[in-house]
């Protein structure tokens, strides 16, 4: 199932990278998925994931805030944007402008 749910997303999110006209880091993004791609002979063209993952069952309202908030922030931590709701591919704008305004449409969890 979270095998299912990985390659859903990198396809989608992937194709939204490229296709999107105002990314101006589109080709260093893809580039870094080829690299990793090319790292793991299980990938045919791109890795969007790490292969390593430890998932957690969301038992708690709290708990799936606080894992929300951390993928949120993924991209403040690694300096691509100052705030998370700047970062275009994220959830973080719908939930910080309380509406549906990503490129990708999204369930609200919290």
């Amino acid at each position: 199932m979270l095998g299912d749910f990985k390659k859903f997303t990198s396809k989608q999110l992937t194709k939204s990278i490229i296709e999107h006209p105002g990314e101006s880091r589109k080709e260093w993004m893809i580039d870094i998925f080829k690299k990793a791609g090319e790292q793991n002979s299980r990938n045919a063209y791109h890795q969007f994931w790490q292969q390593d993952n430890q998932p957690k069952i969301i038992y708690t309202p709290q708990f799936a805030a606080q894992k929300l908030e951390y993928i949120h922030n993924n991209p403040v931590e690694a300096g691509i944007v100052e705030k998370a709701e700047e970062y275009i591919y994220s959830s973080a704008r719908d939930y910080y402008y309380g509406k549906q305004c990503g490129l990708l449409k999204i369930e609200f969890l919290i």
